[in-house]
């Protein structure tokens, strides 16, 4: 996913007369949400999320900062590794050396005492390490509460000088994101990744005192539907109107239907690319339609349909004429092809050129982050928020 939204606004999005850095906050009103949580028998701790933070590594080095560290293999004796003492580690004949300490056994777990962090190669994690001898070299995967991973998470999504009931909702679809998307990397040996393709994760470095206010004001709140917690999905802008799942990935989900978002003033954002080159991407992707002579799509009207667009408007088909044939090809296909923000778009063809103008940024699907922001300015609480975005779904304390 996706997705850091600050590089998105320039020349995108003009909000108020202010940088988004110096973004309304929501007034001191705003009400609590705590009454509509479901606290239906919470387990007392927070599940364990299992994030890979490097594969096919012929070493690492492992450094435990704020205290000592103890590491060990399900077979071998316990080592101490020394307060901010760097411990380069690899895997030789059949065991990890760990500096001169030679541990034999299947995975290496390395754990930080009372409070302390470790560094892998530099970049402080909280929680424990475990490396693996994997496909002939070493992955290190953090094993790290599902909260304690949210601090580094929620800062590096949105921005924490925005409403705390804005980061609050950020915080929960966060969580309920990482919770429902546990085993999405298991064939690797863990559950997330640490790229925007599960969630953008860094360690204790991006922490910042306003997520972590937002992440503790919700802890164990997580958004569920037919009793298991959601893939919450979270977009950058909608343009005025986000996504229904179908429309976007091709498969109903309940809780991902289109709503209206929260009116704002807008700049649309502009790509033009010449003929040329779009004859070139085209057949470099197997359409050789030759010179092209005309582009097929209906006029933008956010919140419209059409037979080639969607119910918000967004793209479904974009047909292309050449000299050599037709082509046509989905929205998403035309956006990722093309590199534009979102598939909220018009084309015009004209002269050598063709310039593509549209609304928004991101897939559409879930929460809007500049609607949220909008909705908590506003007074609306995070519940709100999240119960506008995820359509049906119930807000419970697992933890």
């Amino acid at each position: 996913m996706r997705r850091f939204l600050l590089a998105a606004l320039v020349g995108t999005l003009v909000l108020s007369a202010t940088a988004p850095a110096m973004a309304r906050h929501a007034p001191a009103s705003a009400k609590s949400a705590k009454a509509s949580v479901t606290a239906a028998q919470p387990a007392k701790q927070a599940p364990d999320l299992r994030v890979g933070l490097a594969s096919g590594r012929a070493s690492v080095t492992i450094t435990p900062a704020g205290g000592k560290a103890t590491a060990q293999t399900e077979s071998s004796k316990t080592i101490t590794l020394a307060a901010n003492d760097a411990a380069a580690i690899r895997w030789q004949a059949g065991a990890f050396l760990v500096g001169r300490e030679k541990l034999r056994g299947e995975v290496l777990t390395i754990r930080p005492s009372g409070a302390g962090e470790l560094a892998l190669d530099g970049r402080r994690y909280r929680g424990a390490l475990e490396l693996r001898h994997k496909g002939g070299g070493l992955t290190a995967v953090n094993i790290v509460p599902v909260d304690d991973y949210l601090l580094s998470v929620v800062p590096e999504e949105m921005p924490v000088d925005w409403p705390a009931e804005a980061i609050k909702a950020q915080s929960v679809a966060a969580r309920s994101f990482a919770l429902a998307s546990r085993g999405r990397h298991a064939s690797e040996g863990y559950d997330l990744c640490t790229t925007t393709h599960c969630q953008l994760y860094t360690g204790t470095a991006a922490e910042k005192s306003a997520s972590n206010a937002a992440i503790k004001a919700t802890r164990g709140e997580v958004l569920m539907y037919g009793g298991k917690p959601i893939e919450a999905l979270f977009h950058t802008d909608s343009g005025g109107m986000t996504e229904n799942s179908e429309d976007v990935w091709g498969s109903h989900v309940p809780y991902l239907r289109a709503a209206k978002d929260t009116p704002a003033k807008t700049m649309p954002w502009t790509k033009t690319i010449s003929r040329a080159d779009l004859e070139r991407k085209l057949a470099a992707k197997g359409h050789d339609i030759g010179k092209i002579r005309s582009i097929a799509l209906s006029p933008l009207a956010i919140g419209r349909s059409a037979k080639d667009r969607t119910a918000s408007g967004r793209v479904k088909t974009m047909t292309v004429k050449g000299t050599k044939g037709t082509v046509t090809l989905s929205g998403t296909t035309w956006r990722s092809l093309l590199g534009l923000k979102s598939t909220l778009f018009d084309a015009k063809l004209a002269k050598d050129m063709v310039t593509f103008t549209g609304y928004g940024s991101g897939h559409g699907l879930g929460i809007s982050q500049w609607g949220a922001e909008r909705m908590a300015a506003k007074g609306k609480s995070y519940a709100d928020i999240l119960h506008h975005y995820y359509t049906g779904t119930t807000l419970q304390q697992l933890y």
